[in-house]
């Protein structure tokens, strides 16, 4: 499958239930988030299944990469529950978040960090060193060749282009089969050709893994995009904060 390595299952660690609130792959009830003493976001209850699409809309500050950073536990909700892959990410402490986000969570950052020290291969082996596994270069050209990248291993990042450092990013995010993709305005700046087929390389390499995919963007052109492919999709509209869920746009 595209996108996604082929090989051994990578073990799940069993963390703390907390309170289990959906059987989906992620969910809300009540969640809110503040930054300092600010005022709070408030979140719209949802889920999404196994294997769905969520596309996060709202102009900048609407809390799409809030959101993003709440289901990957980079933040911590300041009250109700965020619910990933059956887990209370609340319930975990910030080390166990560490290492049940490295396993179980591909991100793909709007700003790319790929360190600029290291070749492309170097950048996607410390997906291993992060999740506390074994390095395994078998699987890191396996994701590279699935995306049509094996050629760049031995690239430093500033020897790529804007196409070929999204690709890297993406091969990155799926490295260890995870079972949810975040994506963070995957579109930014990208010309239109270039914006399809990166919607495209998501869906395929989400669902080469089995993954929930989830996209924030304010770009108009990804949710037309969704509408062309005829995908069944949740959307949620963070400014407004009201979903439409399990429609299928024609």
């Amino acid at each position: 499958g595209r996108g996604c390595t082929q090989g051994g299952e990578v073990s799940q660690d069993v963390y703390a239930a907390g309170e289990v609130i959906s059987s989906a792959m992620l969910s809300t009830k009540n969640l809110r988030f503040a930054y300092g003493l600010g005022k709070p976001m408030q979140f719209p209850d949802f889920e999404i299944a196994q294997g769905g699409t969520l596309l996060l809309q709202g102009n900048s500050g609407s809390g799409k990469s809030t959101l993003l950073a709440l289901a990957c536990g980079l933040l911590t909700a300041s009250n109700g529950v965020i619910e990933v892959a059956g887990q209370d990410l609340s319930a975990l402490s910030s080390t166990e978040r560490d290492a049940w986000r490295g396993r179980n969570v591909g991100f793909v950052p709007q700003r790319l960090h790929l360190s600029e020290s290291l070749s492309v291969q170097g950048n996607l082996g410390l997906v291993f060193y992060a999740a506390g596994l074994p390095h395994d270069d078998t699987k890191i050209v396996q994701a590279l060749k699935a995306l049509g990248i094996e050629e760049l291993a031995h690239r430093k990042p500033s020897q790529l282009s804007g196409g070929q450092a999204q690709r890297v990013a993406l091969a990155r995010a799926v490295l260890l089969s995870p079972k949810i993709i975040l994506a963070d305005e995957p579109t930014a700046s990208l010309d239109d050709e270039a914006a399809s087929l990166a919607i495209e390389l998501l869906l395929s390499s989400a669902a080469a893994c089995g993954a929930t995919l989830v996209v924030a963007s304010h770009d108009a052109r990804v949710r037309s995009h969704l509408q062309r492919l005829q995908l069944v999709f949740q959307a949620i509209d963070l400014k407004l904060n009201t979903q439409l869920a399990g429609i299928k746009y024609a």
